[in-house]
């Protein structure tokens, strides 16, 4: 055995809810191999003290853009078309260098605050799959389309400069690491591309067997402008086109319809919510019991460090249930079980990753985090899962670990050189983007 992490309080997550006290988790070769209430015989040849710790499967962000990380804090007091059009214009200025160390500032980030896994919706997907690749984390990256072409013009998926980029990143990282970094075809939304661009990313997706990430009906002034354009409502519309043909994760999805929403359940499509970034943005978030009740599954996320401050999937949890909470008028809505479910196992579902992390059982790759339930905020303890919720902090981490390899303890970063990463932001990529001088 090579990691047995001793005396811990374990969430399972598993069908049953289980949450095991003072118990032993085996790991071997990245895998868990065994979670008992005693200690096994068999000598570990490393020992975690989990005394005062609660085990969790890995958080699953399900909707960031990690490289943004250089933009945070620029906007945050600008409305929305200002804030705008101050990121388009050092978006303009971002390089595949910036990219890759923003990139790792955000991996650290969620690292430490208990994430194993990301869901990515940006540009330059081959630098956020080299800073993935090197930092251990897991992800499914998605290259953000936009583009709209002409009725007229002749459109050839296999001339595209976006869809060749695609096809190269996919060919490059899908499947790396034995499935670490998935690739998936993703459009930034609607009103940014057109049908011809939806089709070609479907089929394209559905024969190579990956996923397809959206932002989808995330602010009302964008489905009247889909509704006065096509006389339908975005989700509708990008139904009609196959763009749901595929594994499909929108995040939004906060105005459709009913029978849009009810349409996208029958898909078995995922609707994000990202409560945090969406209030404060000023908007609404997802309706996450309407959804559920949809048929849809539902997951969460943080959107970019520019949209929600930080990357803390605690946060997201607890704003979450409160949104369901105060949208419903039932304080007993959304139960932190639920909330955890979503930050866990629907994201590994939203993922494609169901079969390998999202639970803390046997058989499954050993991603989780322990948190330390020793400060004075955790105490007294009568019951776990609403501590995780509505008590906890990213701050309360003391580990993170993917297929069973530390990535994150006590302050360090094993797989990270988060001294380089920050002289990397600060002589180059801030620079770069903020120095009018450069061009």
């Amino acid at each position: 055995m090579d990691t047995l992490i001793s005396n811990v309080t374990v969430v399972t997550m598993n069908p049953k809810m289980d949450v095991l006290f003072g118990a032993y988790i085996g790991i071997e070769s990245g895998k868990i191999v065994s979670i008992e209430k005693a200690a096994p015989k068999e000598q570990p040849k490393t020992i975690i003290d989990g005394t005062g710790m609660v085990a969790i499967p890995g958080l699953i962000n399900c909707h960031t853009h990690l490289a943004t990380s250089v933009l945070r804090s620029y906007t945050d007091d600008l409305g929305n078309t200002e804030a705008l059009q101050a990121l388009l214009q050092k978006e303009a200025k971002m390089d595949s260098r910036a990219a890759k160390a923003a990139a790792l500032l955000s991996i650290a980030e969620c690292l430490r605050f208990g994430v194993t896994s990301v869901s990515d919706l940006y540009y330059y997907p081959n630098a956020t799959a080299e800073a993935v690749a090197e930092s251990g984390i897991k992800a499914n990256l998605a290259l953000s389309s936009y583009r709209f072409i002409d009725q007229n013009e002749d459109f050839d998926f296999d001339t595209d400069e976006q869809c060749q980029e695609l096809c190269k990143v996919v060919d490059k990282w899908h499947g790396y690491d034995e499935g670490r970094i998935k690739i998936d075809a993703g459009i930034y939304a609607e009103y940014t591309s057109n049908y011809k661009l939806w089709e070609a990313l479907a089929g394209y997706a559905v024969e190579k067997g990956i996923g397809v990430q959206l932002h989808l009906a995330e602010t009302r002034s964008e489905v009247n402008s889909c509704l006065d354009r096509t006389g339908m409502g975005p989700g509708e519309l990008l139904n009609c086109h196959r763009l749901f043909n595929a594994p499909a994760t929108a995040a939004g999805c906060t105005y459709l319809e009913e029978y849009e929403r009810k349409m996208l359940g029958k898909k078995k499509v995922t609707a994000v919510a990202t409560p945090v970034s969406a209030y404060k943005n000023g908007g609404a978030s997802t309706p996450i019991l309407e959804s559920v009740k949809a048929g849809m599954n539902v997951a969460l996320g943080t959107g970019g460090s520019i949209e929600c401050g930080n990357l803390d999937m605690f946060e997201v949890l607890r704003f979450a249930a409160m949104d369901a909470r105060k949208e419903s008028g039932d304080p007993a809505a959304l139960p932190s079980s639920a909330a955890l479910m979503m930050a866990t196992v629907t994201g590994a579902q939203a993922q494609g990753r169901a079969k390998e992390c999202g639970m803390l059982q046997v058989g499954m790759d050993a991603d989780l985090a322990l948190i330390d339930f020793s400060a004075p905020h955790l105490m007294p303890c009568h019951n776990v899962l609403n501590g995780l919720v509505w008590s906890a902090k990213g701050g309360d981490v003391a580990m993170t670990m993917v297929r069973g390899k530390i990535l994150y303890q006590n302050g360090k970063f094993p797989t990270i050189d988060l001294q380089k990463v920050v002289e990397e932001l600060t002589t180059y990529a801030i620079p770069h983007l903020f120095d009018d001088s450069k061009g």
